[in-house]
């Protein structure tokens, strides 16, 4: 099985793969492109994760995207192989269900799994209440969810890139290797909606951890 060419609906010079946060930035949340990628995006997910598989066996798994890559990780996140997964600044569809709406996004197949969100409160291209409200409707069918904010924060993350980095690592290392998590992520996870759910990201965040 090889891997997946570039996408038709990519832009010019861009693979499927490669470059899904620079895309997220160049696209709105409601953007029906922007949608329609992210699921492109979520297939090519579940194909890396089915590599993995094939040439590894059973080991866990961990997806990480940002931006439109962020929605792709969320979607693939129901292989079986998957057990934790991380999306930063993640450009998500407006339709969250809270209108009745039967085409929220998904939710249920991240039962399981140990869920991480990040959003930069000023992020201009990605509203970050959408993933406040995906995170809530996440936590009601799975308690190991988590969201944090970035606060004054943009869709790249950039203004507290050291911070998030640590806090992604830290997660990744702890739900892949059995690690303990550090204090600020058990906290998020043991707390109620909404405090779990919009635990702000300290400046200088991880330079403790080292």
């Amino acid at each position: 099985m090889g891997k997946p060419g570039p996408r038709a609906d990519a832009p010019p010079g861009e693979a499927a793969g490669d470059g899904a946060g620079a895309l997220g930035e160049a696209l709105t949340a409601t953007d029906s492109r922007a949608r329609r990628i992210g699921c492109a995006y979520a297939e090519d997910a579940e194909w890396a994760v089915e590599e993995v598989v094939r040439r590894y066996g059973d080991v866990p798994v961990c997806l990480v995207g940002r931006g439109v890559g962020g929605r792709a990780a969320l979607r693939a996140a129901g292989h079986p192989a998957v057990v934790s997964v991380v999306a930063l600044g993640p450009v998500l569809d407006g339709a969250d269900g809270a209108d009745g709406t039967d085409d929220a996004e998904p939710v249920r197949h991240l039962r399981g799994r140990h869920v991480l969100l990040v959003h930069g409160t000023n992020d201009a291209r990605s509203d970050p209440e959408l993933s406040f409200r995906f995170a809530e409707r996440a936590k009601k069918v799975n308690a190991r969810v988590c969201r944090f904010e970035v606060h004054t924060d943009g869709h790249g993350l950039r203004g507290y890139a050291a911070e998030v980095a640590a806090l992604t690592r830290d997660f990744v290392l702890g739900t892949l290797c059995a690690r303990d998590l550090c204090r600020p992520l058990t906290d998020a996870l043991a707390a109620p909606p909404p405090l779990g759910l919009r635990m702000p990201l300290a400046s200088g965040f991880g330079k403790s951890l080292r």
